[in-house]
């Protein structure tokens, strides 16, 4: 008893409030008065004539019914009884007038429900500028992305942004040259709301992680703290959003890294928002980046933080998780052959979660999927690069606080639609303009584009390009002695195009261009293994063989291997079909080869390269890349001719 008079009194006071502000904005909106001939209380008719009062106002406008006003019935049954008293005390309504107000108050639902919109991204990758169409649609650059997120905003103005992971890191030049800054200070100006980390913002370790919340200058980097005003740095404001990580816990200290949960009120119903990272982000990430550091369970650590939720009062739950699905259909509202690590998740959700936006797999959907009790509820994915937003609509019952009905749907960032918003325009200008000397330097030409498009087998011209440059940047005696190089899929975010993407002219290849393609700055290892260990790095690139996903490595010129995807596990690569310079290797032969330090230790799963021996570390991917191209061009796309698929079956790549 005591507990629901705290709470009336609550929902009281919280209506005064409400009240005084809807108050004022109606007041100037009403020079001319609700035309109605009697008072109606949202569609229940009172049958008290309405008048006009002598401010302009009539009766109808002071009862305030309009949808998404009021947080509870309690709320607008009190602000009605306030208003129908103060219009008794001037004699304006009778008593007996007043109770029919009062009554058809009561027999109304304003209050009874509330609307909440959700606007959802991921994998922004500090996007600032257009990544091209989404379709044959012009789409994305933060500044239409954000007008965008204006015009859903103005849909309703209980809202809050949210972003899945992967909002930083593999970032384009003009974000990743000053740390990813000017991200982050595009994202507080569009005043987003939480962001769950992904795999991604582990990518220069937690240290460099917590500045991108916390602010301060980067402790080595000129390029750091430029601010949005060229010439003029000032100091890096870090996020004016919370970063959200339920799931990523110091080892030292038993605590997470940042708040498990972020929780937004609307109108006295708040809804949790439940932040975090895929659990194998060690597995995705150099792991120095994550060093000290465990990332549990995704579904255990939701199902754990329910009941503080509950005892809370919160009862609308929203995971933002950095983990996805796939789908067959390119419809970005689809659903159609739904797979991925997503869906065991959900399956073990508790049933008081509501929603799921989701991220990582960079694919559009929009799914309702079945949890713990096999209740389907909404999962999203906004594709990448900001080219996509989710609008999601959530109905409350504002008496339980539950959801009663969830809608979503993917919009493209329509560059065609809408105006820039001027200030991140500029934003981006500025940021450009310092990055410019950089980023337009020529260093090569193509005689046609490099792409990432994989063969059957897995391979793609880039990826031969690639490998090759990382093979002779390392095979010196003095730099290492590398006979082969191998290169994973993940790390190559971008195609090079022999279309001018700026004033370079056709065929030309800016740092800008290449720095996109390889944006992470790994350095190059090279290592002894045995022909065995070989062997088992390429076994190690299917999921029978420890992988997640079907993951195959770019290899480099005279290094050639077939498989069979109808192998068993640890089995679909013949020893005897490995070789180089078209001579067999031997199982006991020992070989020097070059990968980047993310694989060097252990990324993407390829464990055995830990076992390297004798290592070397070498130039920087991105340099080596650069010589490459200054030594070959014109540099044609490689042959893809280095892998061969035995089996008819296709993988499946990442």
């Amino acid at each position: 008893m005591h507990y629901e008079i705290r709470a009336l009194a609550a929902a009281l006071s919280l209506s005064l409030v409400v009240l005084g502000a809807a108050q004022s904005a109606h007041a100037a909106v009403c020079a001319s008065p609700d035309a109605r001939t009697t008072v109606f209380a949202g569609a229940v008719d009172s049958t008290v004539a309405n008048r006009a009062l002598t401010d302009g106002c009539s009766i109808n406008d002071r009862v305030l019914d309009d949808p998404n006003t009021w947080g509870s019935k309690v709320q607008f049954l009190s602000h009605v009884s306030s208003v129908t008293l103060d219009l008794l005390k001037q004699r304006v309504i009778s008593s007996t007038e007043r109770t029919q107000i009062l009554n058809a108050a009561k027999a109304s639902d304003v209050g009874a429900q509330l609307k909440i919109k959700i606007i959802g991204f991921n994998d922004f990758h500090g996007n600032l500028e257009s990544p091209g169409n989404q379709g044959s649609v012009p789409a994305g650059g933060v500044d239409y992305f954000a007008a965008h997120i204006d015009k859903l905003r103005a849909q309703n103005p209980l809202n809050a942004v949210v972003s899945a992971g992967d909002m930083i890191g593999a970032s384009p030049l003009v974000s990743a040259l000053f740390h990813d800054e000017p991200t982050i200070e595009a994202m507080n100006r569009i005043a987003i709301d939480f962001n769950a980390v992904g795999n991604h913002e582990f990518d220069d370790n937690r240290t460099e992680l917590l500045r991108m919340q916390n602010g301060g200058c980067h402790p080595t980097d000129a390029n750091s703290c430029q601010g949005n005003s060229v010439g003029t740095p000032v100091p890096f404001e870090g996020a004016k959003f919370k970063f959200l990580a339920a799931n990523v816990i110091d080892t030292a200290s038993g605590k997470t890294i940042f708040p498990a949960y972020g929780v937004k009120d609307f109108k006295g119903n708040k809804i949790a928002f439940i932040g975090m990272t895929l659990e194998g982000t060690p597995s995705i990430v150099t792991p120095s980046g994550v060093a000290g550091l465990s990332f549990n369970d995704e579904a255990d650590t939701v199902n754990a933080l329910i009941p503080a939720l509950k005892a809370q009062g919160i009862e609308t739950i929203v995971v933002v998780l950095h983990e996805g699905n796939t789908t067959t259909s390119t419809d970005i509202n689809s659903c159609s052959g739904v797979s991925g690590a997503l869906l065991p998740i959900i399956a073990r959700l508790d049933d008081e979660v509501d929603l799921v936006v989701s991220g990582h797999t960079h694919r559009a959907y929009n799914c309702v999927l079945p949890n713990l009790v096999g209740r389907n509820i909404p999962a999203t994915s906004a594709g990448s690069f900001g080219r996509i937003l989710t609008d999601i609509e959530l109905t409350l019952d504002t008496a339980t606080r539950e959801v009663m009905a969830v809608t979503a749907n993917n919009l493209v960032v329509d560059r065609t639609s809408v105006t820039p918003v001027a200030s991140l325009t500029t934003l981006v200008s500025n940021y450009k303009t310092l990055s410019a000397p950089i980023a337009n330097r020529v260093i090569g030409s193509v005689t046609a584009s490099l792409t990432r498009t994989a063969n059957a087998a897995g391979e793609s011209s880039l990826g031969d390009i690639i490998a090759d440059a990382q093979l002779e940047a390392t095979q010196a005696p003095d730099f290492g002695g590398a006979v082969a190089a191998f290169m994973n899929p993940g790390g190559i975010r971008a195609d090079i195009t022999y279309t001018n993407a700026g004033t370079e002219g056709d065929g030309n290849v800016t740092y800008g261009e290449a720095f996109t393609t390889q944006p992470f700055g790994n350095s190059l290892v090279t290592m002894t293994l045995s022909g065995t260990q070989i062997d088992t790095l390429l076994e190690q690139q299917f999921t029978s063989c420890g992988q997640t996903s079907t993951r195959i490595l770019q290899v480099s010129s005279g290094f050639s291997y077939t498989y069979d995807l109808a192998g068993g596990a640890c089995t679909k690569v013949d020893l005897a079909s490995i070789k180089l310079n078209g001579v067999a290797i031997d199982a006991a032969t020992n070989y020097r080869i070059t990968v980047n330090s993310f694989l060097a230790d252990g990324g993407d799963n390829f464990l055995v390269l830990k076992e390297g021996t004798a290592r070397l570390g070498g130039a920087q991917d991105l340099d080596a890349l650069e010589a490459y191209f200054q030594a070959h061009s014109p540099v044609a796309p490689g042959p893809q001719n280095r892998i061969t698929l035995q089996s008819a079956i296709s993988p499946v790549l990442q």
